[in-house]
């Protein structure tokens, strides 16, 4: 059975729980992983970047060599891809030639025919749409500072982006409560929000970051200006008032965690008083992009018998 890793909303919650379990353990263990033999030596990921990448590709490369795998970059401009050749067809030669593919792609439509059409599992490593992998790692970090998920109540403030869908995914997965502020016009799209509360999800969307933030768990933020924007003075105009400040931060639970899927852009989205301030786990949240990318390979690798 070929495992695709495309969205946190096509899991159950036992089986994200597991990933994010083994990348804790994987964590605990990984110096000692290094002097034997990795689970996934022989295979090889084929990374697929068709935009620039930091955590992304460090990560996911060197989370494959710690497995004991090897890993080849690609870009779209480098690839037949970037010449006409269609997703299908790419799909179906990587299955031929490597184990897994990691694509990191503006378009969901790509990654969706990608795994359509390969005999090996593709991982979603972002999309316009989603970014489950940075999620998985956020839900890591937060379970290993304050417990489990269940009754947190988690606010966002800002954009709609990638990384707050795959929030609004997580939520009826993990049993917490998702508080969203952001303008109306640059607010999660309906469909979304209607999906997490047919899954039992408490998902609450409003304009107001003081209302949205007061009294929660954890604060959550992203970039104004995505891959893709073309409107990013007017984004800074209207988001001016959703930015993470230590006054608004100051409204959250005491014990609250602030969280930036990075890179971040202090005195935009969040002060830098709140980005290297002593709430803030961003530098953990980005370390274990590694340790979760090692847990979605072995699981994904896991459905072929590796």
């Amino acid at each position: 059975m070929v495992r695709h890793f495309l969205d946190i909303s096509d899991f159950s919650r036992a089986t994200l729980q597991s990933i994010i379990d083994d990348s804790i353990r994987r964590k605990a263990t990984a110096k000692a992983a290094r002097v034997v033999p990795g689970p996934l030596a022989g295979k090889t990921l084929a990374m697929i970047f068709e935009n620039p990448s930091t955590r992304t590709r460090i990560s996911f490369d060197l989370a494959m060599r710690a497995l004991g795998g090897d890993t080849i970059m690609l870009t779209g401009a480098e690839m037949q891809l970037g010449r006409g050749e269609t997703i299908g067809d790419t799909a179906r030669v990587l299955s031929r030639y490597v184990d897994a593919i990691m694509i990191r792609t503006l378009e969901a439509a790509k990654v969706e025919e990608l795994a359509a059409n390969a005999t090996i599992p593709v991982i979603n490593g972002l999309t316009r749409r989603s970014h489950p992998c940075q999620v998985l790692a956020d839900l890591m970090t937060m379970i290993e500072k304050r417990g489990p998920m269940d009754g947190k109540t988690v606010a966002w403030t800002g954009s709609s982006s990638n990384v707050l869908i795959s929030w609004i995914h997580a939520a009826p997965r993990f049993g917490f409560r998702l508080k969203i502020a952001t303008p109306a016009e640059y607010a999660p799209d309906p469909s979304f929000l209607d999906w997490a509360r047919r899954e039992g999800g408490e998902v609450e969307l409003g304009d107001d970051p003081e209302a949205a933030v007061r009294g929660v768990d954890c604060v959550v933020t992203d970039t104004w200006v995505s891959m893709g924007d073309t409107d990013g003075e007017r984004r800074h105009n209207v988001l001016k008032p959703y930015q993470v400040s230590s006054r608004l931060m100051a409204l959250a639970h005491p014990d609250a965690i602030f969280m930036h899927c990075l890179p971040a852009h202090r005195g935009d989205e969040v002060e830098g008083a709140v980005m290297d301030g002593p709430q803030s786990v961003v530098w953990d949240e980005a370390e274990n992009r590694l340790h979760v990318q090692k847990g979605i390979l072995a699981w994904c690798f896991a459905g072929a018998g590796a």
